[in-house]
């Protein structure tokens, strides 16, 4: 079956860095575009950054740009996001999720929760 393990979170002061990783299997890693989303309670899930499997394009949310950097090693079927300057606002759990349709038109289109594969998340928390 399909299974996404994320590690990497954990406590970290504002202006500080983590990143994330999703250990990926059961599925045909380079055939589908992968994700990290991002949930706080009482709010809706939603997408942080989002990479391709055709040709790498990303895409980022407006409240990561420039801090935040998605990756991904097709050869180990890993999936990385490098966040740099934490800000208190980005505490939430961060999952990633594989995109279960297998071919995409624009990759911001498919950073949705819609139609994916989830991880069991990670907590990230950023403090002042």
């Amino acid at each position: 079956e399909v299974q996404l393990v994320e590690s990497g979170g954990g406590l970290v002061q504002a202006g500080g860095s983590l990143r994330l990783s999703c250990a990926t299997s059961g599925f045909a890693f380079d055939d589908y575009a992968i994700g990290w989303f991002r949930q706080v309670p009482g709010k809706e899930r939603e997408g942080v950054s989002c990479i391709s499997n055709s040709d790498g394009s990303t895409y980022y949310a407006d409240s990561v740009k420039g801090r935040f950097t998605i990756s991904r090693d097709n050869a180990k079927n890993m999936v990385y996001l490098q966040m740099n300057s934490l800000k208190p606002e980005d505490t939430a759990v961060y999952y990633c999720a594989v995109d279960l349709r297998r071919v995409i038109t624009r990759v911001q289109a498919m950073c949705t929760p819609n139609k994916k594969a989830w991880g069991q998340g990670t907590q990230v928390t950023v403090s002042s």
